[in-house]
């Protein structure tokens, strides 16, 4: 039947997740961009509304108990280096409950909570398409 990402494009999710105009970001330990920083997300089941993906792999990936999520937008990653293709719908989240945690070691080995002026390096295709839709307001 073949492999969502790379034999046939995904559908994923990413979860842009901001306290005090700042973002969080979790290091990839898995391709599509392995050693890369991004924001937390992942695939969207079937029959499973992408919303409530984009909040199951955030809580899931973190440990927090995310309140309203609003769209931002969509995006696509090709990666030849890796041979993936996701389509992915990115959205946010500034209500949400407790601290993040590293609840998936095997996935993703560090994170943190970032400002625009010290985004760590390097930072996944994914995590810039998605810092793209946020102004200044939102992510100082």
């Amino acid at each position: 039947m073949g492999q969502a990402g790379t034999d046939f494009p995904g559908l994923g999710v990413g979860l842009v997740i901001l306290r005090d105009r700042k973002i969080l970001l979790y290091k990839r330990m898995r391709a599509p961009e392995s050693g890369h920083w991004s924001i937390v997300g992942g695939k969207v089941d079937h029959m499973e509304p992408a919303e409530q993906a984009a909040r199951r792999e955030a809580e899931e990936e973190t440990g927090l108990e995310i309140g309203c999520v609003e769209l931002l937008g969509p995006t696509e990653l090709i990666s030849e280096t890796d041979g993936h293709h996701w389509i992915s719908l990115l959205y946010i989240a500034q209500d949400f409950e407790g601290e993040p945690q590293l609840t998936e070691p095997d996935k993703l080995s560090s994170f943190g909570w970032f400002t625009r002026r010290d985004l760590p390096q390097p930072l996944s295709a994914f995590a810039q398409a998605a810092i793209a839709h946020l102004d200044a307001e939102q992510f100082a």
